[in-house]
């Protein structure tokens, strides 16, 4: 709930000609859009065009979101017929046409910015998908919809019918039997 409250008072604040809290729902989401983008299409290249035309509809197209709605599901709406398009299509967006009258394009910037981040991580999740080949599938799926499909514990909780407790062990269980076992595959390269 607090998410949602926080995506709302962003998306006003935007509104009202505050760049930065683009910026910030930007950054906050690009990470989550990748994860489902690249989990549809199976394309490193595409996901990340795909990601990047997202956040352009949601540039072009935020005025008319509704308030009253949460935003995660928008957002995630977007990204799911964006892939649905794009692999349809196979074509890019030119960034050019989103330029001002002054030539500027914010969202060029922003994009880049959070993209970066993405870039750096490739590598980790390059020996992360080797990693959680070892999982079973029950545990690939807690991780998939935690950090792929962006879900709450709670909504991991109502999928496994298993208590919110039960999920965050789990989940607090894997995350660091992951992280000794990346940090391992690290120090070996």
């Amino acid at each position: 709930m607090l998410d949602g409250l926080e995506d709302k008072n962003l998306i006003q604040q935007y509104l009202k000609g505050d760049e930065r809290s683009l910026e910030v729902l930007v950054k906050k989401y690009m990470k989550p859009i990748y994860g489902f983008v690249y989990k549809n299409v199976g394309n490193i290249a595409a996901a990340e065009d795909i990601t990047q035309e997202v956040f352009v509809k949601i540039w072009k197209n935020i005025r008319k979101f509704d308030q009253n709605k949460n935003f995660k599901p928008w957002i995630f709406q977007i990204a799911k017929n964006t892939s649905i398009d794009f692999l349809r299509k196979k074509k890019s967006i030119p960034f050019s046409r989103f330029e001002n009258e002054k030539g500027q394009n914010i969202l060029t910037r922003v994009i880049a910015l959070a993209s970066s981040n993405i870039l750096e991580k490739l590598s980790d999740q390059r020996v992360l998908a080797v990693v959680m080949q070892d999982l079973t599938e029950s545990e690939r799926k807690i991780i998939n919809m935690r950090y792929s499909d962006g879900l709450s514990f709670r909504e991991i909780a109502e999928t496994f019918k298993e208590s919110i407790n039960t999920v965050k062990s789990k989940h607090h269980r894997l995350i660091e039997h992951l992280r000794k076992i990346t940090q391992k595959n690290r120090t070996q390269t």
